[in-house]
């Protein structure tokens, strides 16, 4: 079981505006990222949270210039991140649970913490049924 506390408000949110008539994994895939797409503002100034193979320090900003293509985001929310290192300029894909914003305005900052809440209580897609989420 999760040890966030549960969010009324941004239960209800989830529940009418982002998964809302989603019945299968797929759609509610689809509906978290149409609202991710429509409530980033990009780019935007992040932290990366978490280094990985190929990721930059997690001491380093990078920008967040966009969703990673939809057909990517059917399991996880993704992406495209911006790092850039002296001259030289990479860009990843990155797992949007791993982003912080750090320069984003209140809009972009509360849909990454929806999204971080969704993961952080342990949902997934296919574990909305109905009112409920588990």
């Amino acid at each position: 079981m999760s040890t966030v506390e549960r969010d009324n408000e941004r239960e209800h949110r989830i529940e009418m505006e982002i998964v809302v008539d989603a019945y299968s994994s797929e759609e509610q895939a689809m509906g978290w990222y149409c609202y991710l797409e429509d409530m980033l503002d990009f780019p935007f100034g992040a932290k990366w949270l978490t280094q990985g193979y190929q990721s930059p320090s997690q001491s380093e900003t990078v920008s967040v210039v966009g969703m990673a293509p939809e057909e990517e985001c059917s399991t996880e929310m993704y992406v495209e991140v911006l790092y850039q290192d002296g001259d030289a300029k990479d860009a990843f894909t990155a797992r949007l649970y791993d982003i912080e914003p750090l320069k984003a305005n209140e809009q972009t900052q509360e849909a990454i913490a929806d999204w971080h809440y969704w993961v952080n209580r342990g949902y997934g897609f296919d574990d909305f049924y109905g009112d409920e989420v588990y």
